[in-house]
């Protein structure tokens, strides 16, 4: 069980440790790949590639699922990770706007729907794969194991940007310094790919296949007979798509902009409340083993619903003590939401269509809410003038995932 959660967790370490540092160093792809007369239009065109990257989800959920219903969990993985590699080497590679003009975006943005491809398939499939491993008894904490390995990938990312955003003067930054972090993420790829072709498959895959039971067509039976779940698994990525790219993506360059607090220690902050997170997300999906997953996930979601406004008016208060509490409540919520979060979801599909269902349904609400947030709290703060505007977008997220945990069976 060791070898085969290290196994499913460390393809999500890379492909959340890139995504995560695309949303960190978003102001320097404004600079470097979109100049702009308007530093804000810059950063709405940063954030529209890192959107892109969502929207290539679905069509990786689409060929990777098939993939893992027919001929196997463990393959689809293996390939997954590979194939995120080569954009995220690519990505720290390439010449900026000023070397190659107009291509220079348009290759970012074909390295990010590269990536995105990769994750359609990659995130859900090793949440499947690690649910299917588990007793029934440890589902929660098992496929906690999911979550909690993206927040690792993504605070290596907020570590290492945190590292050499303090380490090198901003002009060093934006010449040569952000291409660091994206080359390295190479060496996971590989480690992943290894690990990976040397686990065993999913035993409720095997079952079903040496039953015969595997399905011809998964996509079309799917959209045949599994709609419902579809749609409760939209509602339910939501929120937590939008609260994890808001609160430890976007939120550093938001506050950069609208407090005095520097960059390196707001990076710090967020690094540090990555940390919390993933320590209590495994505890959370352990807790929810004994009471159910239903609980945690309503607690969490009302949580966050009724407390992102106040908590948002003490992150932008430039009280760094108010900063933290506000960051570490709203980490303990979001805790609650994840922990038992794929448990939850993944049980809502039967075993011949679970990686094709939950990927579809995973993606495409990630693709619809979660890429888009940054870009939507840019513009929600662009259109009404109000700084507070995305504390009011992470309620009325809340709540409609709030819906939809009601519908959830204990």
């Amino acid at each position: 069980m060791k070898r085969t959660l290290f196994a499913g967790a460390i393809g999500n370490v890379l492909e959340w440790y890139d995504f995560a540092l695309y949303g960190y160093f978003a102001p320097v792809f404004a600079a470097l790949f979109f100049p702009s007369d308007s530093a804000s239009t810059s950063l709405i065109a940063a954030f529209g590639v890192f959107a892109v990257g969502f929207l290539a989800r679905p069509l990786g959920a689409l060929l990777f699922g098939y993939w893992g219903d027919t001929v196997g969990r463990r393959h689809a993985l293996a390939w997954s990770v590979l194939l995120m590699a080569a954009p995220t080497c690519l990505v720290g590679l390439l010449p900026t706007y000023e070397t190659i003009g107009v291509l220079a975006p348009i290759t970012l943005t074909l390295c990010r729907f590269l990536q995105g491809l990769s994750v359609g398939g990659e995130f859900t499939g090793s949440a499947t794969f690690l649910v299917e491993h588990a007793a029934g008894s440890q589902r929660g904490y098992v496929g906690s194991w999911a979550g909690f390995s993206a927040q690792v990938g993504a605070l290596v990312g907020s570590g290492v940007g945190a590292l050499i955003a303090s380490s090198l003067t901003e002009e060093a930054l934006r010449q040569w310094g952000w291409r660091i972090p994206f080359v390295m993420g190479g060496f996971i790829a590989v480690a992943g790919w290894y690990l990976r072709t040397r686990v065993a498959e999913s035993p409720a895959f095997e079952i079903i296949r040496l039953e015969g039971k595997l399905a011809a067509s998964p996509v079309r039976d799917v959209f045949a007979t599994q709609r419902r779940a579809l749609a409760k698994v939209i509602g339910l990525v939501w929120l937590h798509g939008v609260a994890f790219y808001l609160l430890y993506v976007y939120l550093a360059t938001y506050l950069a902009t609208v407090t005095t607090v520097t960059p390196a220690t707001l990076l710090i902050l967020n690094t540090g409340c990555m940390a919390l997170l993933a320590i209590l997300i495994p505890m959370m999906g352990a807790w929810s083993d004994r009471i159910g997953q239903p609980p945690l996930l309503i607690a969490g979601a009302a949580g966050i619903a009724l407390l992102s406004y106040p908590c948002f008016l003490w992150l932008t208060s430039n009280d760094l003590p108010r900063m933290i509490a506000a960051h570490m409540l709203l980490t303990l919520l979001v805790a609650c939401y994840m922990g038992p979060f794929f448990a939850a979801v993944a049980e809502l599909f039967p075993t011949p269509l679970r990686y094709t269902g939950l990927s579809l349904g995973y993606n495409i609400g990630a693709a619809l809410f979660g890429g888009t947030t940054p870009l939507m709290a840019t513009l929600f703060i662009e259109w009404s003038g109000n700084i507070l505007a995305p504390a009011f977008y992470l309620s009325l997220c809340a709540a409609v995932s709030f819906a939809a945990t009601l519908t959830l069976r204990r």
